[in-house]
């Protein structure tokens, strides 16, 4: 009778023992997986970038005529750009390196006339003849091509030239948020070197960590002439030089420590669409990409079975790829239940306010693979948005953000500013 009675006792046991594996009448048998989120965008290091031309009916600069160009730009970067000296045989004018600056070291916005910054250059593949209408193009070439070198006063073959900056002038208008136009004038009719401006080209390079991305956009002092600059300071073709640099142009964001979340129930803990940012830590997340204050606040949330922060190895934020240099990637192991769901959540480094993360509920945490997919990119209404990259209230680019207060939404794609890639271009998720 006894062993009955242990055997009725153990049995109870074991059904409430598999009773407390249940929950919702699902199985709450625990499986071990692991989370994977890597940085996978081929990044590049200018921001902005593009060609300009006279909208006359011929496209040269002529003395007395202008053209302007409007970009944006934050704390650090500069503007540089290139256009031939149309009556020569290649010589170009250009900012020193790295191009004009476009705030004071207080963070102020430059204006008024900033011609003081540009140089006249000679492109080292022609030899120089008396500059003039009556030049020859392209001229006879240099024996060996030599490096480029600023031209002050006279050139090697013992040729005049006035300052640069009496032949063109550059005056620089801050429109507000960040924006500028740059005017180029052709004041040269004023000088001994009356001539036109070839078309030219234009860039802005990223910063990040302080430093400029490429310091050198379009030439390099003492260095041989790339990338169609040739082309440009000997017939005036910004083509092959504006190509070059398209192709240099787009995005580069790092990814601030990933936030995971395992939990269950309908709607995903993080945010939701249409609604304005809840103050519990997303906000801090978008703008700063701290993501403490919102995993500290998960913790106490029904149903929140695990949180995670997910810095990268040495350089906390997740890096892009940046030449042969892959990016940066983070690993978690989990451990999940069928039911549960997983979402993560990251800011966009270089914006006001953009995050990505899990759309609608997440994801079963149950599945493998690729969930890529599942991830979207989200504005969340705090910060007025500048272009990602150039913007001057940027956190991760020494701003502060100006506060707005607006219903958390996806980011258009293009956008106001620029096009971006697609999301599994940008950022991989896998489970496995």
């Amino acid at each position: 009778m006894r062993n009955k009675q242990l055997v009725g006792v153990s049995m109870i046991a074991l059904l409430a023992l598999l009773t407390s594996c249940r929950k919702g009448g699902e199985d709450m048998t625990g499986t071990k997986t692991t989370i994977t989120v890597e940085n996978v965008l081929d990044s590049r290091p200018l921001v902005q970038s593009g060609t300009f031309q006279n909208s006359g009916e011929v496209p040269v600069i002529l003395p007395g005529e202008a053209v302007s160009l409007a970009f944006s730009a934050a704390k650090g970067q500069a503007v540089s750009f290139a256009a031939m000296y149309g009556w020569s045989n290649d010589l170009f004018f250009a900012p020193a390196n790295p191009g004009i600056a476009l705030y004071s070291e207080d963070g102020m916005p430059m204006e008024g006339d900033v011609s003081s910054a540009i140089k006249l250059w000679d492109n080292g593949t022609r030899i120089n003849q008396a500059p003039g209408e009556s030049v020859t193009h392209p001229g006879m070439a240099e024996s060996a091509p030599k490096p480029v070198m600023e031209v002050s006063g006279t050139d090697e073959q013992g040729n005049s030239y006035a300052q640069a900056s009496t032949m063109l002038k550059a005056t620089l208008k801050y429109d507000g948020n960040s924006m500028f136009t740059l005017t180029i004038t052709n004041i040269s009719g004023n000088t001994a070197n009356a001539t036109p401006f070839s078309p030219g080209v234009w860039a802005i390079s990223y910063i990040a960590g302080g430093d400029l991305l490429s310091p050198n956009p379009l030439y390099e002092t003492d260095k041989p002439t790339a990338n169609g600059l040739t082309e440009l300071a000997e017939m005036g073709d910004n083509s092959v030089l504006g190509s070059h640099l398209a192709e240099q142009t787009g995005i580069f964001t790092p990814l601030s420590p990933i936030l995971v979340v395992v939990y269950r129930g309908s709607e995903n803990p993080l945010y939701k669409t249409g609604e304005k940012d809840r103050g519990k830590g997303l906000k801090a997340l978008a703008q700063t990409g701290d993501a403490s204050m919102l995993a500290a606040y998960l913790k106490t949330v029904d149903g929140v079975r695990e949180v995670y922060v997910l810095p990268a190895e040495n350089t906390t934020v997740l890096l892009p790829k940046i030449g042969d240099q892959p990016g940066s990637r983070v690993s978690q192991q989990l451990q999940v239940a069928k039911g549960d769901r997983l979402a993560i959540a990251t800011m966009y480094g270089f914006s006001n306010d953009w995050f990505f993360a899990s759309k609608d509920n997440g994801v079963d945490a149950m599945q493998k693979g690729d969930v890529s997919a599942s991830i979207g990119l989200f504005d969340n209404g705090t910060a007025a948005n500048q272009f990602p990259g150039a913007g001057i209230t940027q956190v991760n680019l020494a701003g502060t953000p100006l506060e707005e207060s607006k219903a958390i939404e996806p980011v258009p794609n293009p956008n106001a500013f620029t096009t971006l890639p697609g999301i599994s271009d940008m950022l991989n998720v896998t489970l496995h």
